[in-house]
């Protein structure tokens, strides 16, 4: 995952991207994440968060996060971790989420969620995306 994200120049390392992961640790509050994993293999990742992109602070909560290893890909991984994070959401009271992505405009699409505005994230244009979970 660490690999994946360095194709967009962050000052990230090894080490903050794992506490990053530690802090979504949660059960009961944002932010928070999920593994999807097959007899200890790790699959993906999908978190919630309060908020994801600069600039768009006042929308919340986030869909983030969503990755699944490349010779996962193309096996509904990502479409469950998104549902599951949906549902979550859903039972926390939240009834519209949010998300940015720099390449996985018609996944999203696929899954019902709708193109709200071009933003920026770490100089690469997104999309911001938006779904009623209600």
């Amino acid at each position: 995952m660490f690999d994946y994200w360095q194709r967009v120049p962050t000052d990230d390392t090894l080490a903050t991207r794992r506490e990053r992961l530690r802090s979504h640790l949660n059960k009961a509050n944002l932010p928070m994440a999920w593994v999807a994993h097959d007899n200890g293999v790790v699959l993906g990742t999908a978190a919630l968060r309060i908020t994801d992109l600069p600039g768009y602070d006042h929308l919340t909560p986030w869909l983030s996060g969503v990755f699944v290893l490349p010779q996962y890909q193309r096996r509904g991984i990502a479409t469950a971790l998104c549902r599951h994070v949906e549902a979550c959401a859903v039972n926390m009271g939240h009834v519209q989420l949010y998300l940015f992505t720099l390449d996985q405009r018609a996944l999203y699409e696929r899954l019902g969620w709708h193109c709200l505005d071009k933003g920026t994230w770490m100089g690469v244009e997104a999309d911001v995306m938006t779904k009623s979970v209600a």
